[in-house]
């Protein structure tokens, strides 16, 4: 059940779904990337560079992030001592998710390489959970403390960090190769089939955040087919706006319970936001 936050002003609630929307693509990249992996292994097909993707875009995007978090968001729950065990604990799972990147960087065994970044991607789901429905809801509901202000400062942390996720997604040599966020299952598995994305599992509130994400880690030329409980229209009019002519959509298929949609990048490297 969704967690119901209220804002006492509007900046703040701005400021709460802009956050929970950059956790949403987080988690739709740290997903794409973890099962291209996986997919590079399945295939025996050059998995090192689908591991050295993963890497760097957890050192450059993650860990940065939660960099900030512990900069900007931990240190204003002070006033809130209720709050200590949480922060503690999602500190620690930062700790956590950082070794298990460095692991991840070492290895040259795929089962081993393979375990380390899902146990990366169950932890960092389970704790932008944490995050989402404990941390930020309190913060909100202190009436000293200004989201709104919490967030500009995490941006001024965070703009290195996103100049180095681009730096790292214009070396092909660092380039993910095609895989899918969320629910991956094999019953569509076939030599030359595009992974997919089944967003009937995300929630509602995340869903559109979490496809953004998963589609900036396709690589060009490489597809990604979209499950979908309806014909995904204002979603397709989002992604266009988002990210012109970068992808051609085709329709696997139409209704009525399921809608499947292909998207292939073109050759251009589509520019975020």
């Amino acid at each position: 059940m969704p967690t119901i936050s209220l804002a006492s002003n509007a900046a703040d609630s701005e400021a709460l779904e802009t956050i929970e929307r950059q956790h949403a693509e987080l988690v739709g990249g740290l997903s794409t990337r973890t099962a291209a992996l996986l997919a590079a292994v399945r295939r025996d097909a050059g998995w090192e560079g689908a591991r050295d993707a993963l890497v760097t875009w957890c050192r450059a995007a993650l860990i940065r992030h939660h960099e900030a978090e512990e900069a900007v968001l931990y240190p204003a729950t002070r006033e809130l001592p209720a709050l200590e065990p949480l922060v503690r604990a999602m500190a620690h799972e930062h700790a956590l998710l950082g070794a298990l990147v460095a692991r991840l960087a070492s290895t040259d065994d795929a089962p081993s390489a393979v375990a380390q970044a899902g146990a990366a991607q169950t932890l960092f789901e389970t704790h932008v959970a944490k995050a989402n429905d404990l941390l930020l809801p309190a913060l909100v509901a202190a009436r000293d403390t200004s989201v709104a202000q919490l967030l500009a400062e995490m941006h001024t942390m965070l703009r290195g960090a996103e100049q180095g996720v681009a730096e790292a997604a214009e070396n092909p040599e660092h380039r993910p190769a095609e895989g899918p966020p969320g629910h991956v299952c094999g019953c569509h598995d076939e030599p030359d089939a595009a992974p997919e994305l089944d967003a009937r599992t995300i929630p509602h509130a995340i869903r559109h955040a979490t496809i953004f994400g998963a589609l900036e880690a396709v690589a060009p030329a490489a597809s990604l087919i979209l499950v979908a409980p309806h014909d995904p229209l204002p979603l397709l009019q989002q992604i266009e706006q988002r990210w012109p002519s970068a992808f051609a959509v085709e329709y696997v298929e139409r209704g009525p319970e399921t809608w499947r949609l292909r998207f292939t990048r073109t050759a251009a490297e589509p520019a975020t936001r």
